[in-house]
């Protein structure tokens, strides 16, 4: 049955009915919600968190494990893990312990300790890139990253690919509209698209012309795209390419691997061999405690070494923060990968992603439907087509509105 010959009537009784149920069910959410929306715009803390979904906020009491609880006592699995953020479950006890004993100790000092070398260490040892900074967040770590590319290079603009996300940050916000580089969302300054490129993953030849002015200080991808257009994959020769392509232009290339560092220790880029100047990562790599880091290649991070000069210089690129860094996400890093993210659980998490997988797979192939599951380790999933997808143009052209919003709260009315 052809997607476009879905009952799109009987699938919105479905979606309503289940919508309904959904807010009947929470009675504790929607009075929380109601009073939320006083002191924070659209009742949530981030106003976005009110722009995906159809139905009302559910207000977390706790978690454990891949599972949490709402305020009315309905349970979940997690399937989403918090948009990856939780990939070491919901208070896991090596964090827990290690974040209860290092705030007992100082949680901040504004100084370095050794649990930060340490866990400097084994992002070397994972990704491949010998020197590491530390930040709150993948969005600041990106931030960082283009600005010492620019410091590098003299150059200021930056390449993305369609579909991308990088964070919240002014030349990440951005996207083509038919050929024209647009900003994403409102109060960014309309000068932000001079600064931005945006061309189509899995097109070298984009990225060559793109960059044959010379004038790009950075490329920024995900190894492969999982973000906002499910899941994109790389063609064979693609990042090979890409990585010819920049350093035949003089561009730095960044790889993003805040998502896709679910598949094994050192994500794809340790998985496929690739050759970034800078790998960018946050959520999971500390259990859920806010840290993001950068790690650089010895070339690029001559850039931030102390230069000689009066001590009071200002340093040589713009990064830091009083927060980064601290020790509390430090001890929550080192727990988490020394305990939790190990070989042993990534493998695990395969088999479990391959269990997902046949079963989705069996599921559309018994209702003779005309998509194709997405395999990704222990990223499992659907996406609306016949085939995978090779770009966000085909990715955006595959998206099911408001089959995805019915899907949505029927599983979450089944605890899902």
């Amino acid at each position: 049955m052809p997607a476009s010959q879905i009952d799109r009537e009987h699938l919105l009784r479905i979606k309503e009915r289940e919508e309904a149920a959904f807010v009947r069910l929470r009675p504790k959410s929607l009075a929380l919600w109601t009073r939320a929306k006083l002191s924070m715009p659209n009742g949530v803390p981030m106003s976005w968190l009110r722009f995906f979904y159809n139905v009302p906020p559910v207000f977390v009491a706790d978690g454990n494990g891949a599972r949490f609880r709402d305020v009315d006592g309905h349970e979940y699995v997690d399937f989403n893990i918090a948009d990856m953020s939780m990939f070491c479950g919901y208070g896991p006890p090596a964090v827990v312990e290690a974040v209860s004993r290092r705030t007992a100790q100082g949680s901040q000092f504004l100084m370095a300790n050794e649990d930060a070398v340490w866990v400097a260490e084994e992002l070397a040892r994972r990704y491949g890139v010998p020197k590491w900074q530390f930040t709150l967040s993948a969005t600041h770590a990106n931030i960082e990253a283009i600005r010492m590319a620019r410091a590098v290079t003299g150059r200021e603009c930056v390449l993305f690919f369609d579909g991308k996300y990088h964070g919240h940050f002014d030349e990440g916000l951005v996207e083509l509209q038919g050929t024209r580089v647009v900003p994403e969302e409102g109060g960014l300054a309309a000068g932000v698209v001079t600064r931005s490129r945006v061309v189509q993953f899995n097109d070298p030849d984009a990225v060559r012309a793109a960059l044959e002015p010379r004038d790009v200080a950075i490329v920024i991808t995900e190894p492969a795209l999982t973000n906002n257009v499910g899941l994109v994959l790389p063609d064979a020769g693609f990042h090979a390419a890409v990585r010819r392509i920049t350093r035949e232009a003089g561009t730095l290339l960044a790889y993003d691997e805040t998502h896709t560092q679910v598949v094994g220790p050192g994500g794809l880029t340790r998985m496929w061999e690739l050759e970034p100047d800078f790998v960018t990562i946050g959520k999971a790599i500390a259990g859920g405690v806010p840290l993001g880091a950068y790690g650089m290649t010895e070339q690029v991070a001559r850039a931030l070494e102390r230069p000689e000069g009066p001590w009071n210089e200002h340093p040589p690129v713009a990064t830091g923060g009083t927060l980064f860094g601290n020790a509390l996400s430090m001890a929550a890093a080192r727990a988490a990968m020394s305990e939790i993210l190990t070989g042993e659980a990534y493998e695990h998490t395969r088999r479990l992603g391959a269990r997902l997988a046949d079963g989705i797979e069996s599921v559309i192939e018994s209702s003779d439907l005309p998509w194709v599951t997405h395999r990704f380790w222990p990223r499992s999933g659907v996406t609306f087509a016949p085939r995978m997808t090779r770009n966000a143009l085909e990715a955006f052209a595959a998206r099911d509105i408001q089959l995805t919003q019915a899907a949505w709260a029927y599983f979450a009315n089944r605890g899902v």
